[in-house]
């Protein structure tokens, strides 16, 4: 399951992209400070877009709602037959990891968009200042990897997404050769 995701882009390019969407994007105080990093983790702040009354804000959270009990975050929330009514985001990014094997060190493994558009955005919820990432069985491109996947939702359902006030887009894994995937160790 994702515990490790990418994000390099510039807030000009995050803007860029959502204004080619016709959604506003504003974040409150001076300009986030969004130095690319090649890795986020399990309870690492990262970038969130939520929806609001004058367009999608941009902050940044905490990855993982705090555990109820013993253990860690929870960084990943099955999507499949639930509805999402209130709480939802988007977590931008341009790669995300998988691990495979049984030992340690692991292969890694980084998976990209296939297309030429870097962007992604990985549908998520947000519980006070904390987000999660919702997953969905694998796609082709992930299965080989991975028995889970999380859901990339295409650039036509960000609006969607994020105005609760209009019906949940589907949320499944992408189609066949969506993503690239490339071998870090």
């Amino acid at each position: 399951m994702c515990n490790e995701y990418r994000f390099k882009q510039s807030l000009d390019r995050i803007a860029q992209e959502f204004s080619q969407l016709s959604i506003p994007l504003h974040w409150l105080g001076g300009a986030p400070n969004l130095e690319p990093r090649d890795s986020i983790r399990p309870t690492d702040p990262g970038p969130v877009i939520l929806g609001g009354p004058e367009g999608a804000e941009l902050k940044q959270l905490r990855w993982g709602f705090p555990p109820k009990g013993k253990g860690g975050p929870v960084i990943n929330f099955r999507s499949e037959g639930r509805r999402f009514d209130q709480g939802r985001c988007l977590i931008p990014a341009d790669g995300f990891y998988e691990y495979t094997g049984e030992k340690s060190p692991k292969s890694k493994w980084l998976f990209e968009r296939a297309d030429d558009l870097e962007l992604f955005c990985i549908a998520g919820l947000v519980r006070d200042d904390r987000f999660t990432m919702l997953t969905c069985e694998p796609g082709p491109d992930i299965a080989p990897y991975h028995d889970r996947q999380i859901v990339i939702l295409h650039r036509r359902h960000w609006a969607a997404w994020l105005n609760t006030a209009e019906p949940q887009p589907p949320l499944g894994p992408l189609p066949a050769g969506s993503l690239k995937v490339t071998q870090v160790r």
